[in-house]
């Protein structure tokens, strides 16, 4: 971006210097005053030509600009996407694994309550 703003301020300064030059150099020359008005036109023609240029430059890159940031921006709502169906599914994985690893306790504790069971109840 400070490049892009060192852009604009040279464009903008070097025009400037033109304009100012342009105008120095009509009052300054040794011409009559058709001349120096027909110069004045020719110069303001080439000035609001370069001008609109700038401006048509200016108005390329912005729309460059805009659309990089959309893509950038989807992209990273994408990555985003993956990310959350990655952890998503890990999440589901931990919570299978537990109901399972509690499943696996419960039955190991009820076998062991019923073989605690059948040793104190008395033989027949």
């Amino acid at each position: 971006m400070a490049d892009d703003s060192r852009g604009w301020e040279f464009l903008t300064g070097f025009l400037l210097g033109s304009v100012v030059g342009a105008a120095v150099a009509l009052l300054l020359a040794p011409q009559s005053g058709e001349e120096t008005r027909e110069l004045i036109r020719e110069r303001g023609i080439e000035l609001r030509d370069r001008a609109d240029d700038a401006t048509e430059e200016g108005r390329q890159r912005a729309l460059r600009f805009s659309s990089d940031a959309r893509e950038r921006a989807q992209e990273a709502r994408e990555r985003g996407r993956v990310v959350l169906d990655e952890q998503r599914t890990r999440l589901q994985q931990a919570i299978d694994e537990g109901k399972e690893a509690a499943q696996k306790k419960r039955e190991e504790l009820l076998a062991r309550l019923e073989e605690e069971k059948n040793k104190r109840a008395p033989s027949a």
